[in-house]
């Protein structure tokens, strides 16, 4: 059975990205931080497919030490998805630097510490497929974001340079969703009021909002056969919302 890791994998999106990737029959190692209870859920929906880890991506040693031992237990995976993120909205001229470091620390420096702890095995195992989470703000700036925004778009010129490096075997592209209907996204954009959320479906050509399972379809076709000639690419999943 092939592994996959998922960082993030048992809230929001990235509960959908496990759980396709179990369907898919993958075995499959969700990373989280701190939410035991989403992590359990996580684990009963996933059928005995998933199993969850506490790794927190804003620390190195830890990642090494967690990936040593996912590596020597399950062998190389064949999947794995930066999909862990944190936000800090702040207007530019309050954000501390904390409120940068924290950030840049789970959402850029994460994924690489996460890649290069697993990506040797990946290239000694002959191949794999490594998606990377990003956002349409790392092309669409937002107010109150800077931190965010910078994070994503650093991970999308990650995302290239790793596609270069990681070549021919192991496949490196950046998913990009757009407004999505997650318990973070409602929360950071208020959507639970009508007018704003009208107001954000007037910019959306398919006139809704994305679900997490639109996120899953995209990634099954990123880590499938069917993109095998597909690297150092962004998939935009967004209804239109943003056309570049």
């Amino acid at each position: 059975m092939t592994v996959a890791v998922v960082s993030g994998g048992t809230r929001g999106i990235g509960r959908a990205l496990s759980l396709r990737l179990a369907a898919l029959g993958h075995r499959v190692v969700a990373l989280y931080r701190g939410d035991g209870a989403a992590a359990r859920q996580t684990e009963k929906a996933g059928d005995g497919r998933v199993e969850t880890l506490r790794c927190d991506l804003a620390r190195p040693e830890e990642i090494r030490t967690v990936c040593a031992a996912l590596t020597e237990r399950l062998g190389a995976p064949s999947v794995l998805v930066n999909n862990a993120g944190v936000n800090r909205d702040r207007p530019f001229l309050s954000m501390t630097a904390q409120d940068w470091d924290t950030v840049l620390a789970t959402n850029l420096s994460g994924p690489f510490h996460l890649t290069r702890a697993l990506a040797p095995a990946m290239v000694e195992a002959g191949g794999g497929s490594v998606v990377n989470v990003a956002s349409t703000t790392a092309i669409r700036p937002r107010a109150d974001g800077a931190n965010y925004c910078a994070s994503k778009a650093g991970l999308l010129q990650l995302t290239k340079c790793l596609a270069l490096e990681l070549a021919p075997h192991v496949r490196v592209n950046a998913l990009l969703p757009g407004f999505t209907d997650t318990e973070e996204v409602t929360e950071r954009y208020r959507l639970d009021d009508p007018v704003r959320l009208g107001a954000v479906l007037d910019t959306v050509p398919r006139g809704r909002l994305g679900t997490a399972e639109d996120m899953a379809d995209a990634l099954e076709f990123l880590v499938s056969a069917r993109s095998g000639y597909v690297t150092g690419q962004q998939l935009v999943v967004d209804g239109g919302h943003f056309m570049g």
